[in-house]
Protein backbone atom coordinates (compact mmCIF):
# COMPACT_ATOMS: atom_id res chain seq x y z
CA UNK A 1 0.00 0.00 0.00
CA UNK A 2 1.44 3.35 -1.08
CA UNK A 3 0.87 6.43 1.10
CA UNK A 4 2.72 9.74 0.88
CA UNK A 5 1.78 12.88 2.79
CA UNK A 6 3.02 16.40 2.10
CA UNK A 7 2.15 20.06 2.52
CA UNK A 8 1.42 22.04 -0.65
CA UNK A 9 0.79 25.70 -1.34
CA UNK A 10 -2.31 26.73 -3.33
CA UNK A 11 -1.56 28.64 -6.56
CA UNK A 12 -3.17 31.78 -5.13
CA UNK A 13 -0.68 33.01 -2.52
CA UNK A 14 -3.38 35.14 -0.95
CA UNK A 15 -5.55 32.09 -0.27
CA UNK A 16 -7.00 32.17 3.21
CA UNK A 17 -6.34 28.46 3.51
CA UNK A 18 -2.56 28.79 3.52
CA UNK A 19 -0.77 25.50 3.05
CA UNK A 20 -2.85 22.40 2.47
CA UNK A 21 -2.23 18.77 3.35
CA UNK A 22 -2.04 16.46 0.34
CA UNK A 23 -2.06 12.68 0.54
CA UNK A 24 -1.28 10.33 -2.35
CA UNK A 25 -2.49 6.78 -1.75
CA UNK A 26 -3.91 3.76 -3.53
CA UNK A 27 -7.64 4.10 -4.09
CA UNK A 28 -10.10 1.54 -2.71
CA UNK A 29 -13.73 0.51 -3.07
CA UNK A 30 -14.98 3.23 -0.71
CA UNK A 31 -13.58 5.85 -3.12
CA UNK A 32 -15.42 4.65 -6.23
CA UNK A 33 -18.45 6.98 -6.16
CA UNK A 34 -16.26 10.04 -5.60
CA UNK A 35 -13.76 8.93 -8.26
CA UNK A 36 -16.59 8.80 -10.80
CA UNK A 37 -17.65 12.34 -9.80
CA UNK A 38 -14.05 13.53 -10.16
CA UNK A 39 -13.93 12.09 -13.69
CA UNK A 40 -17.22 13.72 -14.67
CA UNK A 41 -15.93 17.10 -13.50
CA UNK A 42 -12.53 16.59 -15.14
CA UNK A 43 -13.87 15.50 -18.54
CA UNK A 44 -17.02 17.48 -19.37
CA UNK A 45 -18.71 17.31 -22.79
CA UNK A 46 -17.79 16.94 -25.61
CA UNK A 47 -15.78 14.16 -23.92
CA UNK A 48 -17.93 11.03 -24.30
CA UNK A 49 -19.78 10.21 -21.08
CA UNK A 50 -19.50 6.49 -21.77
CA UNK A 51 -15.71 6.72 -21.42
CA UNK A 52 -15.92 7.86 -17.80
CA UNK A 53 -15.13 5.24 -15.15
CA UNK A 54 -17.81 2.92 -13.85
CA UNK A 55 -17.85 0.85 -10.68
CA UNK A 56 -16.93 -2.37 -12.50
CA UNK A 57 -13.84 -0.85 -14.10
CA UNK A 58 -12.61 0.66 -10.83
CA UNK A 59 -13.14 -2.65 -9.07
CA UNK A 60 -11.12 -4.38 -11.78
CA UNK A 61 -8.26 -1.89 -11.32
CA UNK A 62 -7.77 -2.72 -7.66
CA UNK A 63 -8.23 -6.43 -8.34
CA UNK A 64 -5.64 -6.71 -11.13
CA UNK A 65 -3.07 -4.02 -10.26
CA UNK A 66 -3.74 -2.13 -7.02
CA UNK A 67 -0.21 -0.68 -7.05
CA UNK A 68 -1.05 1.25 -10.21
CA UNK A 69 -4.30 2.73 -8.93
CA UNK A 70 -3.66 5.94 -6.99
CA UNK A 71 -5.55 9.04 -5.94
CA UNK A 72 -4.70 12.33 -4.27
CA UNK A 73 -6.59 14.06 -1.49
CA UNK A 74 -6.33 17.72 -0.48
CA UNK A 75 -7.38 18.40 3.11
CA UNK A 76 -9.45 15.22 3.01
CA UNK A 77 -11.21 15.89 -0.31
CA UNK A 78 -10.53 13.59 -3.25
CA UNK A 79 -8.96 15.82 -5.89
CA UNK A 80 -7.67 13.51 -8.63
CA UNK A 81 -6.64 10.03 -9.64
CA UNK A 82 -4.25 8.13 -11.88
CA UNK A 83 -4.47 4.55 -13.11
CA UNK A 84 -1.94 2.32 -14.85
CA UNK A 85 -1.16 -1.25 -15.87
CA UNK A 86 1.97 -3.21 -16.73
CA UNK A 87 2.52 -4.40 -20.28
CA UNK A 88 5.30 -5.76 -22.46
CA UNK A 89 6.49 -3.10 -24.91
CA UNK A 90 9.00 -3.52 -27.73
CA UNK A 91 10.41 -0.04 -28.29
CA UNK A 92 12.22 -1.21 -31.43
CA UNK A 93 8.95 -2.34 -33.00
CA UNK A 94 6.18 -0.23 -31.49
CA UNK A 95 2.72 -1.28 -32.53
CA UNK A 96 -0.19 1.00 -33.30
CA UNK A 97 -2.96 0.70 -30.76
CA UNK A 98 -6.09 2.36 -29.43
CA UNK A 99 -6.92 3.21 -25.84
CA UNK A 100 -9.56 0.48 -25.78
CA UNK A 101 -7.11 -2.15 -27.01
CA UNK A 102 -4.23 -1.35 -24.69
CA UNK A 103 -6.40 -0.90 -21.57
CA UNK A 104 -8.95 -3.67 -22.19
CA UNK A 105 -11.67 -1.01 -22.50
CA UNK A 106 -10.52 0.40 -19.18
CA UNK A 107 -10.83 -2.86 -17.24
CA UNK A 108 -7.06 -3.71 -17.40
CA UNK A 109 -7.71 -7.46 -17.25
CA UNK A 110 -4.80 -7.67 -19.73
CA UNK A 111 -2.37 -6.42 -17.05
CA UNK A 112 0.93 -8.33 -17.27
CA UNK A 113 2.59 -8.62 -13.82
CA UNK A 114 6.03 -9.03 -15.42
CA UNK A 115 5.55 -6.35 -18.08
CA UNK A 116 8.55 -4.10 -18.79
CA UNK A 117 6.46 -0.95 -19.18
CA UNK A 118 4.05 0.96 -16.95
CA UNK A 119 1.25 2.18 -19.22
CA UNK A 120 -0.84 5.13 -18.07
CA UNK A 121 -4.54 4.39 -18.45
CA UNK A 122 -5.95 7.63 -17.08
CA UNK A 123 -5.03 10.86 -15.27
CA UNK A 124 -7.54 13.41 -14.02
CA UNK A 125 -7.69 16.33 -11.58
CA UNK A 126 -10.76 18.22 -10.47
CA UNK A 127 -10.90 21.65 -12.18
CA UNK A 128 -10.94 23.47 -8.81
CA UNK A 129 -7.54 21.91 -8.03
CA UNK A 130 -5.80 22.55 -11.32
CA UNK A 131 -2.58 24.57 -11.16
CA UNK A 132 -1.94 23.11 -7.70
CA UNK A 133 0.67 20.71 -9.10
CA UNK A 134 -1.35 17.63 -8.17
CA UNK A 135 -0.97 15.90 -11.52
CA UNK A 136 2.81 16.32 -11.32
CA UNK A 137 2.82 14.80 -7.84
CA UNK A 138 0.87 11.76 -9.03
CA UNK A 139 3.16 11.44 -12.05
CA UNK A 140 6.18 11.43 -9.74
CA UNK A 141 4.55 8.66 -7.71
CA UNK A 142 4.23 6.62 -10.91
CA UNK A 143 7.91 7.25 -11.75
CA UNK A 144 8.78 5.86 -8.32
CA UNK A 145 6.64 2.82 -9.09
CA UNK A 146 8.57 2.22 -12.34
CA UNK A 147 11.85 2.34 -10.42
CA UNK A 148 10.65 0.30 -7.44
CA UNK A 149 9.33 -2.51 -9.64
CA UNK A 150 12.28 -2.47 -12.03
CA UNK A 151 10.42 -1.54 -15.19
CA UNK A 152 12.08 0.02 -18.23
CA UNK A 153 9.75 2.93 -18.74
CA UNK A 154 6.49 4.72 -18.19
CA UNK A 155 4.44 5.09 -21.36
CA UNK A 156 1.13 6.68 -22.18
CA UNK A 157 -0.77 8.49 -24.88
CA UNK A 158 -1.67 12.10 -24.14
CA UNK A 159 -4.63 13.94 -25.59
CA UNK A 160 -3.86 16.83 -27.95
CA UNK A 161 -6.87 19.07 -27.24
CA UNK A 162 -5.42 22.04 -29.09
CA UNK A 163 -5.02 20.16 -32.36
CA UNK A 164 -8.57 20.74 -33.64
CA UNK A 165 -7.79 24.45 -33.98
CA UNK A 166 -5.06 23.82 -36.56
CA UNK A 167 -6.05 20.49 -38.10
CA UNK A 168 -6.52 22.11 -41.52
CA UNK A 169 -3.00 23.53 -41.40
CA UNK A 170 -0.82 20.59 -40.32
CA UNK A 171 -0.67 16.90 -39.55
CA UNK A 172 -0.90 15.57 -36.00
CA UNK A 173 2.82 14.73 -36.09
CA UNK A 174 3.70 18.27 -37.18
CA UNK A 175 1.55 19.65 -34.36
CA UNK A 176 3.28 17.40 -31.83
CA UNK A 177 6.71 18.40 -33.17
CA UNK A 178 5.88 22.09 -32.80
CA UNK A 179 4.62 21.64 -29.24
CA UNK A 180 7.72 19.59 -28.34
CA UNK A 181 9.94 22.33 -29.81
CA UNK A 182 8.22 24.98 -27.70
CA UNK A 183 6.77 26.71 -30.77
CA UNK A 184 3.19 25.98 -29.76
CA UNK A 185 1.38 25.29 -26.47
CA UNK A 186 -0.99 22.42 -25.82
CA UNK A 187 -2.61 22.10 -22.37
CA UNK A 188 -1.94 18.36 -22.12
CA UNK A 189 1.21 17.75 -24.17
CA UNK A 190 3.03 20.79 -22.79
CA UNK A 191 2.24 19.57 -19.27
CA UNK A 192 3.60 16.08 -20.02
CA UNK A 193 6.78 17.61 -21.42
CA UNK A 194 7.24 19.57 -18.18
CA UNK A 195 6.89 16.27 -16.32
CA UNK A 196 9.84 14.83 -18.21
CA UNK A 197 7.91 12.80 -20.76
CA UNK A 198 9.27 12.64 -24.31
CA UNK A 199 7.20 12.08 -27.49
CA UNK A 200 7.81 8.85 -29.38
CA UNK A 201 5.02 9.03 -31.96
CA UNK A 202 1.39 9.73 -32.76
CA UNK A 203 -1.50 7.27 -32.49
CA UNK A 204 -4.48 7.76 -34.81
CA UNK A 205 -8.04 6.81 -33.83
CA UNK A 206 -6.73 6.37 -30.29
CA UNK A 207 -9.82 7.66 -28.53
CA UNK A 208 -13.18 9.18 -29.40
CA UNK A 209 -11.93 12.71 -28.75
CA UNK A 210 -13.17 15.53 -30.99
CA UNK A 211 -10.79 18.15 -29.60
CA UNK A 212 -7.78 15.95 -30.43
CA UNK A 213 -9.35 14.87 -33.74
CA UNK A 214 -9.06 11.34 -32.31
CA UNK A 215 -5.24 11.50 -32.22
CA UNK A 216 -2.97 11.09 -29.19
CA UNK A 217 0.72 11.66 -28.58
CA UNK A 218 2.56 8.59 -27.35
CA UNK A 219 4.97 9.83 -24.67
CA UNK A 220 7.62 8.03 -22.64
CA UNK A 221 9.66 8.44 -19.46
CA UNK A 222 12.61 6.06 -19.20
CA UNK A 223 13.84 4.57 -15.95
CA UNK A 224 17.19 6.36 -15.39
CA UNK A 225 18.51 3.37 -13.42
CA UNK A 226 18.15 0.89 -16.27
CA UNK A 227 20.01 0.65 -19.56
CA UNK A 228 17.51 0.20 -22.37
CA UNK A 229 18.85 -1.11 -25.66
CA UNK A 230 16.87 -0.21 -28.79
Amino acid sequence: MYVKEMLITPPDDSSEHGRAKAVIRNYAAHDFEELIRVQAESFPPPYPEELLWNQEQLSSHIQHYPDGAICIEVDGELAGSMTSLRMQWDAAHPSSHTWAEVTDDGYIRNHQPDGNTLYIVDLCVRPKYRKWGLAQLMMQAMYHLVIAQGMDRLLGAGRMPGYHRVVEQMTAQQYLDQVAAGERHDPVISFLLRCGRMPVGVASDYLDDEESCHYAALMEWRNPFKAIHI
